[in-house]
């Protein structure tokens, strides 16, 4: 027979085990949550100081000219008229400023037949994850990031633009990139091996993204959604299992924006991101190496600083000027939690402090409801009570 204490500490287990799995996905989310937020790593550099690096010849360049190929992707994914690879009247317009701004580009403009027939015959075992996104807006999420991969070059979503070639803001040099070779609206966004865009709203955007092939970081992304990132569970029971595990970032459409940034979209791609960072700064601290900028000029790699490079493009009013691209109509995957994150973006000290003060809130009464379990219950015995006994 059991004493009364082994049944009081089974019962205890029993109840701390769920308890412990609970606090353990609530604190972990939190975390993820509150770290998309957080300023990101690699070097930042406005619109305009590329510009004018560029135009001033202060600009550092390998020997053999841009990294990045001059290739312009775009996606075109008509979701309710698939047949329908006609672009609206808006986008097609900002397509032409990108093509007229930039001879001697390539451009490629990929609709659900060409995006199917470059999958099945470069990357067949990423199908049936493709196939499998709850959301058509992964499959365009998914594809631009295998696009750059394999093709390189620069991609924008159909709602940005390409601004007029650039003008410098100050007298160039006559070691001026400007004064030898005519200018396109882009060309000095090739010469780093990779970046990526930042709105300034704590989240990475990957709407506007550039890579020269084959890059080790578009690599890594790739693979984590070869293994089934963000796709719905497909396979035999036990796979099935394994995947819903897989997926303990995503709320299964409760909250649209949630599920597609954290599955395929921006919110996994910052953190991709950031953990390529830090497997850099592993990598760097292993052969002593040292994190440095030559000559305070820019430069053109990881290999020298270190970081990659986050192109500011903050839209609010105020900050830094666009140079090189435009913003249109967009939103066609919006549901109504987009605004409320954006919402958390702009005033993220009175989400943190609502926050932590509904964490505390439910940890008091949590607290107050073990504890009064805990107490005993006496009853004041009164004097009538005693002579009874009596």
């Amino acid at each position: 027979m059991r004493s009364p204490l082994t049944r009081s500490t089974l019962r205890a287990t029993i109840i701390a085990i769920p308890v412990l799995l609970a606090l353990h996905y609530f604190i972990t989310h939190l975390l993820a949550f509150i770290h998309i937020f957080y300023q990101h790593p690699g070097i930042a550099i406005t619109q305009r100081e590329l510009a004018d690096a560029y135009l001033n010849g202060t600009l550092q360049v390998t020997q053999k000219g841009g990294q990045i190929p001059k290739i312009i992707h775009q996606i075109f994914h008509n979701w309710k008229d698939p047949q329908n690879e006609t672009l609206p009247g808006d986008w097609e317009e900002q397509r032409r400023s990108c093509v007229e701004g930039n001879p001697g580009w390539e451009y490629k403009l990929w609709t659900p037949t060409t995006s199917l027939s470059f999958l099945s015959t470069y990357y067949p075992t990423f199908l049936p994850s493709y196939l499998s996104y709850p959301h058509p807006v992964q499959r365009v999420d998914a594809l631009r990031y295998f696009l750059l991969y394999h093709y390189g070059g620069i991609y924008l979503d159909l709602d940005n633009g390409c601004l007029p070639p650039i003008s410098p803001s100050n007298t160039t040099t006559t070691n001026s990139p400007s004064s030898k070779t005519p200018i396109n609206s882009l060309d000095p966004l090739t010469y780093f091996p990779l970046w990526v865009t930042d709105g300034g709203r704590g989240a990475l955007s990957n709407n506007i993204l550039a890579a020269r092939a084959g890059h080790p970081f578009w690599g890594r992304v790739v693979a984590e959604l070869i293994s089934g990132r963000g796709a719905l569970p497909t396979g035999t029971w036990t796979e099935r299992v394994a995947a819903f595990w897989k997926r303990w970032w995503c709320l299964w459409g409760v909250l649209r924006y949630v599920e597609i940034s954290w599955g395929v979209g921006q919110w996994f791609l910052g953190g991709v991101w950031d953990e390529y960072h830090r497997m850099l700064e592993l990598g760097r601290q292993m052969v002593g190496g040292v994190t440095r900028v030559e000559g305070g000029d820019l430069v053109d790699g990881e290999e020298v600083s270190g970081r990659l490079y986050r192109l500011m493009m903050d839209d609010r009013p105020g900050y830094d000027e666009w140079v090189f691209f435009t913003q249109g109509r967009g939103g066609t995957w919006n549901g109504w939690d987009n605004r409320l994150f954006l919402e958390i973006g702009d005033h993220l000290v009175i989400f943190f402090m609502v926050l932590g003060l509904l964490v505390g809130g439910a940890g008091w009464v949590v607290k107050r409801y073990w504890g009064q379990r805990g107490k005993k219950r006496y009853r004041k015995v009164k004097g009538e009570d005693l002579e009874d006994r009596n």
